[in-house]
């Protein structure tokens, strides 16, 4: 209790309760009372002489989504001061930050407040309309003539021998992960996953997951396939953005990603284990459940063997103390607002915030009023209506309704990758599927209220 007080503050917003939390402190904490005793007997090096591959996902775009592609500009970063060459990097990301017209600082991205420009050098394999779930899914298996003619065409090439790393940033709900124009469900891609296993893709496989209900995108992940995964949040829960900067104007990165990345940027990779990471990560990220999944013989496996510990000698370096200010992610449009309302210096400028906040404001309730009306329509008990409309956690078994309900109601009503607020009501089509209600009959009452 001690150690929790020490470190965790509590800061009440006009939008909430964000949490500030030093991550040096925590860290050093850590060291000084030995919380989480690195597992380093037993651990696992690189003895194979395979090739190290990792495929890097940002799946939003706009200013507000910031903090996505400034996540996969730091996890480049890392990747390739480790020893990672280019050619087994790809990156996918919108690429509209770095010269965006509200960046102050044209051609620089930043993940922590004073940080330094993790832009330059980061490949541009895949950019703009290219950022689809099709493509990713095609990248990911090694679907070179699938990916001909598109962006670089560079795919995970990986063969029996190889260790892959992939890392996704962005919003996320149950079953699903937003890109800019669609979404990645989960059982497509743990059919991916599958299918690469079986052709023999990869000797090892690590995912990291930063998004909303993150952990319902592992949920069914196997044990007996040589996959670790980790989630930002468990199958109900927000992941937070962190790190608002006041010049920047926005949020810099995600409570999850900046910690194991920033635990990362200090640590030997050679010498710590994935387990010593995700304890790490669990403990620091104390705004979600942080879980880890599928093959947990692999825990020991030294984190270098899927980001990199290439022929770099080893360098400690002091991150500065810098409050986190998180927030969960689907309130972060509204965050950045009552942030910038704050900073506002003339009454002209405070009219115009203002009047974005509203708008924002009928937008939500626009949304809410909306998926309110199509469960009303197809739910007569009221008792029924109430636990659907709140329950959460709900698990999806009826992918057959579900998966069409999701991609209709962001087809027909509101474009998830958009519109954060809308993310947030999907646990409610799931729990409308798991009542036995015919997927049909939902799809009809979204294009009479949509």
């Amino acid at each position: 209790m001690k150690l929790i007080s020490s470190v965790l503050v509590l800061l009440t917003f006009s939008i909430g309760v964000a949490v500030s939390l030093s991550i040096v402190k925590v860290r050093e904490l850590v060291a000084e009372h030995n919380i989480l005793p690195k597992e380093q007997e037993g651990i696992k090096g690189d003895a194979d002489t395979g090739k190290h591959w990792a495929l890097i996902v940002a799946g939003s775009n706009t200013w507000y989504n910031y903090r996505h592609q400034a996540d996969i500009c730091h996890a480049y970063q890392i990747l390739h001061n480790h020893g990672i060459p280019d050619e087994q990097i790809v990156v996918m990301m919108y690429d509209d930050i770095a010269y965006n017209e509200e960046n102050p600082d044209q051609g620089k991205i930043i993940n922590r407040p004073n940080g330094t420009n993790v832009y330059p050098g980061v490949p541009k394999d895949y950019t703009k309309e290219d950022v689809t779930p099709e493509n990713f899914l095609k990248v990911l298996s090694g679907d070179s003539e699938g990916m001909s003619g598109i962006g670089s065409g560079k795919v995970i090439a990986s063969g029996p021998n190889d260790h892959v790393f992939v890392y996704f940033s962005d919003h996320g709900a149950p079953g699903l992960v937003a890109f800019p124009t669609d979404e990645l469900h989960a059982n497509d891609l743990l059919k991916t996953l599958q299918d690469m296993y079986n052709n023999n893709k990869y000797q090892k496989l690590v995912f990291y997951l930063e998004a909303c209900e993150s952990g319902s995108m592992f949920t069914d992940l196997p044990v007996d396939i040589d996959i670790y995964a980790t989630s930002a949040a468990n199958d109900h829960e927000s992941s937070y953005a962190c790190y608002y900067d006041n010049h920047v104007g926005t949020y810099l990165g995600d409570v999850y990603s900046v910690m194991w990345m920033e635990d990362s940027d200090v640590e030997n990779l050679s010498l710590e284990t994935l387990v010593d990471q995700f304890r790490i990560v669990k403990n620091e990220t104390n705004t979600s459940h942080v879980l880890e999944f599928g093959d947990k013989g692999m825990r020991h496996d030294a984190v270098g063997m899927y980001q990199g510990q290439g022929n770099i000698k080893f360098k400690p370096v002091k991150l500065p103390t810098v409050p986190l200010n998180a927030v969960p992610s689907p309130e972060v449009p509204m965050a950045i607002l009552h942030n910038k309302l704050k900073a506002a210096k003339t009454e002209e400028e405070t009219t115009k915030i203002m009047l974005k906040i509203m708008e924002l404001q009928e937008r939500q309730h626009k949304i809410s009023n909306t998926v309110e009306q199509i469960v009303r329509s197809v739910v007569m008990e009221e008792e029924a209506i109430d636990r659907i409309l709140i329950s959460r956690g709900t698990a999806i078994k009826t992918w057959e309704c579900y998966q069409p309900v999701a991609r209709a109601f962001s087809n027909k009503c509101f474009k998830l990758g958009q519109n954060p607020h809308a993310m947030t009501k999907m646990h409610i089509f799931v729990n409308l599927c798991e009542e036995g209600i015919d997927g049909k009959l939902i799809t009809g009452a979204m294009d009479k209220y949509c």
